[in-house]
């Protein structure tokens, strides 16, 4: 596909390949209960998790190896002695599903979640939820993309629907705070030094990271 929407995308949301194109971006955040962590006690880093006040109070999604993958990369072979470090000290509580890990924040069973969605702790805190959050370095981020097909029965319509999803459908998305693409519409997310992942490696590597995890 070429468009000439995909000039107000985020860099790197249309690939060299043309095959697809970004209309969210999936952005990794740590999360927090307001009523139960102060933001003078917040941590800086993740070295700062292995501070004992830690101690039962994380929690962390079961599946979200390819979050795990960007954030090892980043910080080296290191990284990988300091999570285990992290577990072996406080340990980690591991929940399925980013949606229920964010209102176990909101309720209090999880003080502090390592990885939710940041448009989830969004939608929660403007409804009054006692919930924040923060980004320990590296800010990870996922495209969520959309291509179409080949051989679309319906090619005329689908190329409608495609500049839809670039432009009113920004908005529309926006207002529920997802993280879109455009850079027309503005998000705190845009701001943060994103590393993206490469779905490529996510889905080449994927047992790999699973192992490690």
């Amino acid at each position: 596909m070429t468009s000439p929407l995909h000039k107000d995308l985020q860099p790197g949301s249309v690939p060299a390949h043309r095959e697809r194109a970004a209309t969210l971006l999936s952005v990794w955040v740590q999360v927090y209960n307001t009523n139960l962590v102060k933001k003078q006690e917040l941590p800086k880093t993740w070295r700062d998790l292995l501070d004992p006040k830690w101690k039962d109070k994380l929690g962390i999604e079961a599946y979200d190896h390819d979050w795990y993958s960007g954030v090892i990369v980043e910080l080296g072979e290191p990284g990988l002695k300091l999570f285990r470090d992290i577990v072996a000290a406080n340990s980690i509580s591991v929940r399925k599903g980013h949606t229920l890990l964010t209102q176990l924040v909101v309720s209090g069973e999880v003080p502090l979640a390592l990885t939710t969605y940041h448009y989830k702790a969004e939608q929660l805190k403007k409804s009054g939820a006692p919930i924040d959050w923060i980004i320990l370095p590296p800010a990870v981020a996922r495209f969520q993309g959309m291509g179409l097909s080949r051989r679309a029965p319906h090619p005329h319509a689908a190329l409608l629907w495609f500049d839809f999803m670039l432009t009113d459908a920004q908005e529309m998305l926006a207002r529920r705070d997802f993280t879109v693409t455009s850079r027309k519409i503005g998000s705190p997310a845009h701001q943060l030094p994103l590393k993206f992942m490469d779905p490529k490696v996510v889905l080449d590597e994927s047992e790999k990271w699973g192992k490690l995890v």
